[in-house]
């Protein structure tokens, strides 16, 4: 039997990622880092750089073809909260994946509460990443003295599902 009243076993947002792919340097990175900079509440957004060759898409290491910025406390609250009114808190339940994170994309930027057209940006989409844990899950990831976490702790699709129903009232339908 679980215990509720756990604290351990509370769900908690670790990071909420805010990226767009640009495919290339120049002014749709320019226009990226401008509009991310913009939603994400003065949080400095950086270019992602690429790691492979792909002749075909005139691809090569250490192009920069993006931007992102990464989102955690309660800025990463406030921000979420404001992204998810722009897809009417509904995600397709498919979104989420086997480890209790989901992502969502919104295809105008218009569409979030509180942002204006900007005629130098001009009509441009991002994807949104969220991260979900339980305390304790550092022991996995930290560097020293790392062990496994039982299957018990790890998030599932349920876990995902009933957090975000009572925190932010979003339905995964």
């Amino acid at each position: 039997m679980k215990n509720k009243d756990n604290i351990m076993r509370q769900v908690r947002i670790d990071k909420v990622t805010l990226n767009m792919g640009t495919g290339g340097p120049g002014e749709p990175l320019t226009k990226a880092l401008k509009l991310i900079n913009s939603l994400s509440e003065g949080t400095k957004a950086v270019s992602t750089k690429t790691q492979k060759r792909i002749p075909g898409w005139k691809v090569r290491p250490g192009l920069e073809i993006g931007a992102k910025v990464t989102l955690r406390g309660k800025k990463a609250e406030i921000v979420l909260k404001r992204l998810l009114k722009a897809v009417e808190f509904k995600i397709p339940a498919k979104k989420i994946d086997k480890f209790g994170n989901f992502s969502f994309g919104i295809k105008e930027y218009l569409d979030v509460e509180g942002a204006k057209y900007d005629p130098e940006i001009g009509i441009m989409g991002l994807e949104i990443a969220v991260t979900l844990k339980r305390p304790g899950y550092r022991v996995k990831i930290r560097r020293n003295k790392r062990t496994k976490i039982g299957k018990n702790h790890l998030l599932t699709k349920e876990d995902t599902i009933k957090f975000m129903l009572d925190k932010f009232n979003l339905h995964f339908i």
